[in-house]
């Protein structure tokens, strides 16, 4: 039996462009470039994130390239800011990323304030996110959890805002829902969660709470089976989100039963 609501009914549609998987990977932390490519495609992402400072596609000729095992004809290359500190940093290696992807404009902002944490530094953020806009690109930005701040970079232009949901690589799922609820209900662009997912049932919260993506590291690179987390990935996006467009039951204190006891035959 074919269901009658289907990932091609329910598309994640960023700067105008659909995409079919809600599930958006990073690249870095892998063994190789060839366990990177059999989780990214074990994910069922079309979203790939790449750190320009640290990961080579096309800045040396005499390394391996990641754009040989994730050629960009078949995947959204999305290079990120990973390791920039100031908005100058950023803004200057996305100018980078542009000219190594042709011209390409759909990056991912993150400008990043604690060395121990990761934690966004959102003064600069605020300001690299307005440069970029005014230069043309398509801003995905990684923030923190707060309303506030989510709201004012979606109204500088950026095309999708992705708070953490706790500190970058720390594996510790979701630890401020109300405040992912909040940056939801009052959202017109896309909220993707961005850091601190362990597990699937983390990301299928995520989805459970109405975001509409989760991109991942190193929750799948960092596993004890990459590819097999990266599978039990996309099926918890997957699920997350089908159990948010059902629409959950309810929390009541005392229990309903699911046969009523009333009118029984004898």
């Amino acid at each position: 039996m074919t269901s009658q609501h289907t990932q091609g009914d329910d598309p994640l549609v960023i700067a105008g462009t659909p995409f079919r998987s809600r599930l958006l990977t990073g690249t870095g932390k892998f063994r190789d470039l060839e366990e990177t490519r059999l989780a990214t495609e074990a994910a069922g992402a079309e979203i790939v994130t790449v750190a320009i400072r640290r990961t080579n596609i096309g800045q040396d000729p005499n390394e391996p390239n990641l754009l040989d095992v994730l050629p960009p004809d078949r995947y959204t290359i999305l290079p990120n800011t990973a390791g920039c500190y100031t908005a100058e940093e950023a803004v200057r290696t996305l100018r980078l990323a542009r000219e190594l992807l042709d011209g390409r404009t759909l990056v991912k902002l993150e400008v990043l304030g604690d060395r121990k944490t990761l934690y966004p530094d959102v003064v600069q953020t605020l300001k690299a996110a307005e440069l970029l806009v005014a230069e043309g690109f398509d801003v995905m930005v990684y923030t923190s959890d707060d309303p506030i701040l989510a709201k004012q970079l979606e109204e500088i232009g950026c095309v999708a805002v992705m708070p953490l949901a706790a500190p970058i690589g720390s594996g510790l799922g979701i630890q401020n829902k109300w405040s992912l609820l909040e940056i939801v209900d009052n959202a017109k662009v896309p909220i993707i969660v961005d850091a601190g997912v362990g597990t699937a049932s983390d990301a299928a919260i995520a989805m459970e709470l109405g975001c509409d993506g989760v991109l991942m590291n190193t929750a799948i690179a960092g596993a004890r089976e990459p590819v097999l987390m990266a599978h039990a990935m996309k099926l918890a996006v997957e699920a997350g989100r089908a159990a948010f467009r059902a629409g959950r039951i309810p929390r009541k204190r005392y229990a309903s039963a699911s046969s009523p006891v009333d009118g029984l035959v004898g």
